[in-house]
């Protein structure tokens, strides 16, 4: 059976991809996932928080008490001689490299288009195949329109592309006014790949210290519904590649974004859970399960679920949602 798919211009074994997330912070964790089958990884990301952080400490230690002294400011060693986080990140991606035949995509979270765009060309120096961006913003102020936020997306890309060679992919939220437009704008904007969806962890607050928490919560399989939705509308429409994230727990859920039109899928929260040889179990079943079905390639399957290509396209729309209400039973209330 051909497992075998392209994302990003990138030839890959098969369309199982681990997304960004702790797993990758260890080598021996990537090499794993390379022996039982993950055909790329997506390196965890490094914030721009993390880089100014970084810049601001570097900047305080070096010049403390150097307004005493100005001239002691020349014996000050150079930036790269000092192991600064984002220097560590650079360092981790470098060894993955050489640890693993697989493709390793670098991770950028940010939400301006400042310093760490640096970054992105370091990360192709150290030898990244691609680069995804993680615009990760919360549109909080009232001032700032929707149309101002879909254009910082577009910028972010448009300067990373204009550092960069290696191709590059934008990961998106669900929460666009519209989807569709901010999708083909990217694309004519030169985005390789999109990735559906981000998913933004919502706070908790802890009623005995009265504090906002983080909360981290893993996908079910029931979050694969909305970026499956999205990449079967999308699919035919632009050019980018397309990324399925979110709920996808088994070859089930592989299978039917690759229906819709996904590239490639990718697992995180499955792995957490059940360890990273789960990526195994569900290339064997996939394997199974297309030829069970007569399939002879991934390729076969690709789109024959999507948008353009089902009976009723409507499905994918305001249809399915009046018929999901319809069909609802129910049971033992009175």
């Amino acid at each position: 059976m051909d497992l075998s798919t392209t994302y990003l211009g990138l030839e890959l074994k098969n369309p199982v991809v681990h997304s960004a997330s702790p797993l990758s912070e260890k080598i021996d964790n990537i090499k794993k996932l390379e022996d039982k089958g993950a055909s790329a990884v997506v390196l965890y990301s490094l914030f721009e928080e993390e880089i100014e952080h970084e810049s601001q400490e570097l900047f305080a230690h070096t010049t403390r008490g150097t307004e005493i002294f100005p001239e002691a400011l020349t014996y000050y060693p150079e930036h790269e001689n000092y192991l600064t986080g984002p220097d560590i990140y650079l360092e981790h991606l470098r060894k993955a490299k050489e640890a693993v035949d697989i493709p390793i995509i670098g991770s950028l979270n940010g939400t301006t288009k400042g310093g760490w765009l640096q970054y992105a060309k370091d990360m192709e120096d150290a030898g990244a195949d691609a680069l995804e961006l993680n615009i990760y913003f919360l549109a909080t102020n009232p001032e700032v329109s929707a149309a101002e936020i879909d254009n910082r997306y577009i910028d972010i890309l448009q300067e990373v592309k204009h550092h960069v060679d290696i191709p590059v992919s934008v990961k998106l939220h669900p929460f666009f006014s519209s989807v569709a437009e901010i999708a083909k704008r990217l694309d004519m904007g030169g985005v390789d790949g999109l990735v559906l969806f981000n998913r933004f962890y919502q706070p908790d607050i802890d009623l005995e210290e009265l504090e906002v928490v983080p909360n981290l919560m893993l996908s079910t399989p029931m979050d694969l519904r909305l970026p499956m939705r999205w990449i079967g509308i999308l699919h035919g429409k632009i050019k980018a590649d397309l990324a399925a994230s979110s709920g996808i727990h088994s070859a089930e859920d592989v299978i039917k974004v690759l229906m819709t039109g996904a590239n490639v899928a990718m697992m995180t929260s499955a792995l957490l859970k059940n360890g990273i040889s789960w990526v195994e179990k569900v290339l064997v079943e996939m394997d199974e399960w297309l030829e069970e079905h007569e399939y002879e390639s991934v390729e076969q399957l690709r789109g024959s679920m999507s948008h353009q290509s089902v009976d009723n396209p409507s499905d994918f729309e305001r249809a399915n949602y009046i018929k999901s209400l319809q069909s609802y039973e129910m049971k033992g209330i009175v």
